[in-house]
């Protein structure tokens, strides 16, 4: 009996037709329709009138598997939906295939919006990423630990506010692995030609702060991974990558 994961990805959920609004239409009144009361979505998963904005707005991409015809990557590719509020990220969460079900060579991105998941988009090409290999794949709770990578990412809790490096995560589906990974905006050095107002990486931030930046999100992702101190998470430079054609390029650090 084959497992799960193989399952053709036209079986999987149509991630183009996921809704924004987790409400629904329920077709009757909504709490949204009175002025009278405040009602969130800890009060009511179905019906509410508030929303909690996000610091950013975000898109979730993905990655169909190849069709083995030579696929360009960018057929591959699909951008999902943009939201920026807690709510509609909850509902559209419980509407997409989990990862465990998602097809093998597929993708789950998650990204600040305006940056594509890919080495040469301008705002990557400078950077790198903290990346781990779930080799064991039947003993890890992929699902879980990719849902709380996203609420870590959206949520801003990987970094201090003022250091902008994070840009989004990744997980991949693999038959040999799961792979989750965070994506910066630098290698921990200033970016070449970025003014000072440019948050991450420009000018007065030295090799060693950058670094120090980079070692913190790197512990963060590890904590968020539930990972022992006797396992290693690497950081690997998106350049070194694409030099030698493969996402394992040889590791700057590790925490």
């Amino acid at each position: 009996m084959s497992e799960q994961v193989d399952q053709p990805v036209d079986q999987q959920v149509d991630l183009t037709t996921i809704p924004i609004d987790p409400t629904g239409d329920k077709g009757q009144d909504s709490p949204a329709d009175r002025d009278d009361e405040l009602i969130t979505v800890f009060h009511n998963k179905d019906n509410f009138n508030v929303k909690h904005p996000l610091q950013n707005k975000w898109t979730l991409w993905f990655t169909k598997p190849s069709s083995g015809k030579g696929d360009n990557w960018n057929d591959l590719l699909k951008e999902v939906i943009t939201f920026n509020s807690v709510e509609e990220f909850w509902g559209i969460y419980n509407n997409i295939a989990p990862v465990s079900e998602l097809a093998l060579k597929s993708d789950y991105h998650l990204f600040k919006e305006g940056v594509r998941p890919e080495w040469e988009d301008p705002q990557n090409k400078h950077g790198g990423k903290w990346s781990y290999q779930f080799k064991e794949k039947r003993n890890v709770d992929i699902n879980d630990l990719w849902l709380h990578t996203m609420l870590a990412v959206i949520g801003e809790t990987l970094e201090e506010e003022e250091d902008g490096e994070v840009m989004g995560v990744v997980v991949n589906v693999r038959k040999a692995f799961y792979r989750i990974g965070v994506w910066t905006r630098t290698i921990g050095k200033s970016i070449p030609g970025r003014g000072d107002g440019d948050v991450a990486g420009g000018k007065g931030r030295s090799v060693e702060k950058g670094q120090r930046i980079l070692h913190a999100i790197g512990k963060q992702f590890k904590e968020i991974l539930k990972l022992p101190p006797s396992e290693v998470v690497e950081f690997s430079g998106h350049t070194d990558s694409a030099h030698s054609g493969s996402t394992r390029a040889r590791s700057k650090f590790t925490v």
